[in-house]
């Protein structure tokens, strides 16, 4: 048995559900600027953790906006950090403005990053520190991107959801 009313809304159903798609897609298909504002700002980012996730998520950050620059690195040890940097400056050569006053190695170099002046922090460190410099960053008014897990036990859980915390009233 065949219900014509039935075939006709589902027809209106897709024809509806097609030009709706549409108007939801075009912003994606047509130029940004049409919709978007483009930064004119120079964000400053800093990486701690120079690791291969850590070297990852600055190639990222470095490609998601013209402007942003990576003017500071940090890690514990020198080799990944010399590594990480080289690779970054072979792909992104105008974005990479790191000297070497702000390159810092030690378990203290995450404060000396914070302490440098940028913007932005990405933390890419081992998840056992990560809540002691989520912490650091937010107390100085940072913008993070934290890598996840965020921490990996019950202290350091609470020690993220403060500085979450803090950071929302920030």
């Amino acid at each position: 048995m065949n219900d014509s009313s039935q075939i006709q809304t589902r027809r209106d159903f897709l024809k509806t559900s097609a030009l709706a798609g549409g108007i939801l897609a075009a912003p994606a298909l047509l130029p940004g600027n049409l919709f978007a504002k483009s930064n004119s700002d120079t964000p400053k980012v800093g990486l701690i953790g120079c690791g291969g996730r850590g070297s990852g998520a600055a190639d990222q950050a470095l490609k998601a906006d013209d402007n942003v620059i990576l003017t500071a690195v940090a890690d514990a040890f020198p080799e990944p950090l010399q590594a990480s940097l080289g690779n970054l400056k072979t792909k992104h050569p105008d974005k990479v403005k790191v000297t070497p006053d702000t390159q810092f190695v030690g378990l203290d170099a995450y404060q000396k990053l914070i302490d440098s002046g940028v913007d932005v922090v990405l933390l890419a460190t081992p998840p056992g520190f990560r809540p002691v410099h989520l912490k650091a960053a937010i107390d100085a008014g940072k913008h993070v991107f934290c890598e996840k897990p965020m921490a990996t036990d019950v202290p350091g859980v609470h020690s993220v959801m403060e500085s979450a915390k803090k950071a929302k009233e920030k």
